[in-house]
């Protein structure tokens, strides 16, 4: 095989994989958007309740879970967990804009 017909195959064989991952990430995306969704109703059932928008017991339980989640996945465990925090994050400041009547 000549070197111009392996760097055909490389790219077909990247454009493949690059598909594979264009669908991937608009399966996350789609999958954050329900997961918002679900969060959107949790804030305002603790707004209504005038529960705190953190829950740092359940979070900790949650990490501890994803963590265990990704080691099975073969997935860094301390990535699994920055994702969870950065999410967190802003679950955390979508509710306090919900208690106070920004959304």
């Amino acid at each position: 095989m000549g070197d111009t017909e392996a760097t055909t195959e490389a790219t077909a064989e990247l454009l493949s994989l690059r598909s594979t991952i264009d669908n991937i990430d608009a399966a996350l995306i789609h999958m954050l958007a329900e997961r918002f969704k679900a969060t959107q109703q949790v804030g305002r059932l603790k707004a209504e309740h005038d529960l705190p928008a953190a829950d740092p017991d359940r979070e900790k339980r949650q990490i501890t879970r994803l963590r265990a989640l990704a080691e099975d996945a073969h997935l860094d465990p301390a990535f699994a967990e920055k994702w969870f925090n950065f999410v967190v994050a802003e679950v955390i400041h979508h509710h306090e804009q919900i208690a106070n009547g920004e959304r």
